[in-house]
């Protein structure tokens, strides 16, 4: 589990290890300066002529003494000043004072030069407002040189907390953070700034979250090792049952794949429950699933409460269709399943309107949204939802006491209090289908007894660990979702390996 932190968070974290700790702010700063300056040859950068920019705040500061440093490697460097006087923090009014003691002047012609490498320093995460003006000029001129581009600590102009671009940005080839990741590195459009992202450690560790630990987090190959080993003595009902409530005439695939991957995710034993016109699709596709059918348009379903008092877990929605039966099953689902439930697809847009059925659940309810059918659940426009994603998805979890598994290119999973923020995945997942395979993965390990936040968070992590496994094979532009649904078992044999080394 790796922490990721808004600017307030690494703010207080870094006034703890001053004031608490007594590390003081200025051997913070030369450890971040050492950092950069070894990250900039790691990453191979062109040294052979560097400028490095600096604002007024802190952020300036790490940029005056990575320029000290690479001055005393023998490294032709020039720094230019793009900050305010009145507005410098005293820490960086030191390093600046050190560095023209040193001999390295401040340079004012500095655009009239080329550079093999430019180091951003200009505004780090501190930035609460657009950059416009004689700011943006510095930066927009930064971006059309044709040099290696370093961040130091996030790239400036990218919103620390959101990954907004707050009027323009940096786009930087390497960004060299501290301590840990800020959320502005990993959510979309500011991560696409960043290039290549290295976070070192400048003493600044957990064990100093003396104002708490954050509430954000993404997962590690690692965190894999959460899902529960097999046991040597075990049967099928030892991993769970997943009822799917799910297909319909024309849509029966989407069965099929939430089917197919909830077992590739461990569950034992899997019944679709479906329309009958899609039986047969169901059963040559994957005769290890158990098929019960339902064919009247103007009842509840027979067999639908036997269905529930059998399953451990239940999934409804992928390809179900959002006909009058349709809403009665998931009226009844809310209002008698006693299990974990996934609500998806067609049970999300049933849902949409009628929010209110979930008060009634007696189930912990999933929810599994893109951004669209986010949009007709909240009754709200695409930019509310983006503009703070996490901050969105965790007030609709706490409004609606669900866990929301909100999809996009950063999907994030909150239960109205922790929010989870994933990294695995690319572009070529965004095909059809890929959302039934990520109901499978959840509702398989929902069955394995994973608690219900940890299955939703785990299971988007696993389904974007298994999509990156398909493009290895097929590229983005090849990839189906069932070569996503194919890749879960391979992926999991990974943690196996490693369990018996």
């Amino acid at each position: 589990m790796e922490f990721l932190l808004n600017a307030a968070q690494m703010r207080q974290y870094d006034h703890d290890t001053i004031h608490r700790v007594g590390i003081g702010s200025l051997v913070l700063m030369e450890r971040a300066a050492l950092c950069t300056v070894e990250e900039m040859h790691r990453f191979g950068c062109d040294l052979s002529s560097v400028l490095v920019v600096c604002g007024s705040g802190n952020n300036g500061g790490d940029g005056f003494a990575v320029a000290r440093l690479l001055d005393a490697q023998g490294i032709p460097v020039r720094v230019a000043f793009a900050g305010r006087e009145a507005s410098m923090s005293e820490e960086t009014r030191i390093q600046r004072q050190i560095c023209e003691n040193c001999g390295i002047k401040i340079s004012s012609n500095y655009m009239e030069h080329e550079y093999t490498t430019i180091v951003d320093a200009v505004f780090g995460i501190g930035l609460s407002r657009d950059i416009e003006g004689a700011y943006a000029q510095v930066i927009d001129w930064i971006n059309k040189q044709d040099a290696c581009i370093v961040s130091v600590d996030i790239p400036s102009g990218v919103g620390a907390d959101t990954g907004r671009i707050m009027g323009t940005a940096i786009q930087a080839d390497l960004t060299v953070s501290f301590a840990y990741r800020k959320l502005g590195h990993v959510l979309y459009p500011g991560t696409q700034n960043c290039g290549s992202v290295v976070c070192r450690d400048i003493g600044i560790t957990a064990g100093r979250f003396h104002s708490g630990i954050p509430s954000v987090f993404t997962y590690t190959r690692e965190d894999l090792a959460g899902i529960a080993p097999r046991k040597p003595y075990s049967n099928k009902g030892t991993y769970g049952k997943v009822l799917l409530i799910a297909g319909s005439e024309g849509m029966s695939g989407a069965s099929c794949l939430a089917a197919e991957a909830a077992y590739r995710s461990g569950s034992g034993l899997v019944r679709v429950f479906t329309q009958k016109s899609s039986r047969q699709a169901v059963q040559l596709y994957l005769p290890e699933a158990v098929v019960s059918v339902w064919e009247s348009e103007h009842a509840l379903p027979e067999g639908l409460s036997d269905a529930l008092s059998w399953a451990d877990v239940v999934g409804i929605g992928p390809g179900l269709g959002t006909g009058f039966v349709q809403e009665r099953m998931l009226e009844y689902v809310l209002e008698h399943c006693a299990g974990p439930l996934v609500i998806d697809a067609d049970g999300l847009n049933l849902l949409a309107g009628r929010m209110e059925l979930l008060y009634g659940a007696k189930a912990t309810v999933i929810l599994t949204p893109h951004i669209g059918e986010m949009m007709r659940l909240a009754g709200c426009e695409k930019e509310e939802i983006l503009d703070d994603i996490i901050c969105f998805a965790r007030s609709f979890a706490q409004q609606y006491g669900v866990i929301c598994a909100l999809k996009d290119a950063r999907t994030v999973v909150s239960d109205g209090k922790k929010a989870y923020v994933n990294t695995s995945g690319n572009s070529g997942m965004a095909v059809g289908g890929s959302g039934d395979v990520l109901t499978g993965v959840i509702c398989g390990l929902l069955a394995q007894h994973m608690p219900a936040f940890e299955a939703a968070s785990l299971g988007v992590y696993l389904h974007g660990l298994a999509g990156d496994a398909a493009r290895e094979k097929r590229g983005a532009y090849g990839m189906i979702a069932r070569d996503i649904s194919e890749e879960i078992g391979f992926v999991l044999k990974q943690v196996e390996d490693q369990r018996f080394d």
